[in-house]
């Protein structure tokens, strides 16, 4: 619902944003404060000509159900839109999107985006205008297929072309899908750049590499190159088999390397990035959430699931790389905590997504017992340490004396949980020390 003191462009403009979004509707002759303007008159032409007015600096044309109430003894005007079937609905040839309690102008990959999701489709379905047949391996094509009867009850019998054509790969025209060219490609697929660095320090790399393999290949290659340059040690257990223990969970990392490769905006020119430190890894993907998904809602998972690139991920789920659609952010962080590490952080970066782990910021050696000792130490404080961010986290306000009647630990403990938290930016102190601060998210 929006307030306006009087008809002007930024009701019709609010009005676009409602249509592009969930509908919504505009109280004309109404303060901030949601009191009637007394001074705001209805004319005898003016719901007819306001009306007009919209149509005509609306494409596609929206007409508003229009109303008039009463509020404190003075008529207002009530415009009510539905969600547009046609998407985006542009203000004089600009488009605008709803987000929370304002307007903002969609740039062109918003524009496309939302277009597309209109017609339940996305970009990789469509004609790719650079690549045909000639540029896909078939024997590619026939991996799939073999990968694909692994996890299928009722095999696939055809032939690869055939296969392409049943999985809206290569059009009636002889067109591919640009999921076709990113699938399947004999050359190297530049469009899916994925550059990795081993790093030292911020700016001193050790090793990289850089991708341009089809997608299924990336996958395996990617996090390859990952497990190259984390460690792993043994926890001697009692047991005559040793445990084996990464410095990181490595489905958790497979979720995200997948998440980015399916999710990914394969219109934009940059790369996919990720930077391998001594304590973190840094996974950036060009391109937003997209579906108007913001970092609050990933964070807490009250969000619908949207896949960026619809036949990329149906492919993928056909081979099993993919098994649940949603969810995936929950599950990643829940396998970092159960690790015994600190939650990835989610945040917008440089236009685009990115996604850093962390390790318990400890040296691990393979070794025998004192690895698995040094482990099992870590991994306890790093759960404790979690545990007090979801405790800060759902109790915003609380305060170091508070914390300790939720631990069997020390005030001194705490302190230093409290201080791990600070130092890797999960919280922040507000107030005076003195006069009695606290600590939230």
């Amino acid at each position: 619902m929006e307030l306006k003191s009087s008809f002007n462009d930024e009701v019709i403009i609010t009005l676009v944003a409602f249509a592009n979004a969930e509908g919504g509707t505009v109280y004309v002759g109404v303060d901030d404060n949601g009191l009637a303007i007394s001074n705001f008159k209805i004319g005898k032409e003016s719901v007819q000509q306001w009306t007009n007015e919209i149509k005509n600096k609306t494409i596609p044309a929206i007409i508003p159900d229009v109303t008039v109430e009463e509020i404190n003894g003075v008529q207002v005007l009530v415009f009510a839109i539905q969600e547009f079937p046609i998407k985006p609905v542009a203000f004089k040839g600009r488009y605008y999107k709803r987000v929370k309690n304002a307007n903002y102008q969609m740039n062109l990959q918003e524009i496309s985006d939302l277009h597309l999701k209109t017609f339940n489709s996305s970009w990789d379905y469509y004609p790719s205008p650079h690549y045909g047949l000639g540029s896909i391996d078939l024997d590619k094509v026939n991996r799939f297929i073999e990968s694909s009867n692994e996890n299928r009850e009722t095999q696939i019998q055809d032939d690869p072309l055939t296969v392409l054509r049943k999985f809206e790969m290569l059009k009636e025209n002889g067109q591919i899908a640009n999921a076709c060219h990113l699938l399947f490609s004999k050359n190297e697929v530049f469009d899916a750049t994925i550059s990795i660095g081993r790093f030292s320090t911020e700016t001193s790399i050790k090793d990289s590499v850089v991708l341009r393999t089809d997608l299924f290949t990336e996958v395996e290659e990617t996090l390859a190159f990952v497990r190259k340059h984390i460690s792993k040690n043994y926890i001697i257990t009692g047991d005559p088999k040793r445990e084996e223990r990464w410095e990181y969970p490595l489905e958790a990392l497979r979720e995200i390397v997948v998440n980015m490769i399916v999710h990914r905006d394969y219109q934009n020119a940059g790369d996919s990035i990720i930077k391998i430190f001594d304590h973190k890894i840094e996974f950036y993907n060009p391109g937003g959430l997209g579906n108007g998904i913001t970092f609050d809602e990933l964070r807490a998972g009250t969000y619908t699931s949207y896949a960026r690139n619809r036949k990329i991920a149906d492919l993928f789920r056909e081979v099993g790389i993919i098994e649940k659609y949603g969810s995936g952010i929950k599950r990643i962080t829940n396998a970092f905590v159960n690790y015994g590490l600190t939650a990835p952080t989610f945040e917008a970066f440089q236009n685009g997504f990115r996604v850093t782990v962390y390790t318990n910021g400890t040296d691990i050696n393979d070794g025998g017992v004192s690895v698995g000792v040094s482990v099992g130490v870590n991994v306890g404080v790093n759960v404790g340490v979690n545990e007090l961010f979801i405790l800060i986290e759902k109790n915003p306000g609380i305060n170091v004396l508070e914390m300790k009647d939720h631990f069997d630990v020390t005030q001194r403990t705490i302190e230093r949980w409290v201080k791990q938290l600070k130092d890797n930016h999960k919280i922040e102190f507000k107030g005076a020390p003195k006069t009695g601060g606290y600590w939230i998210v």
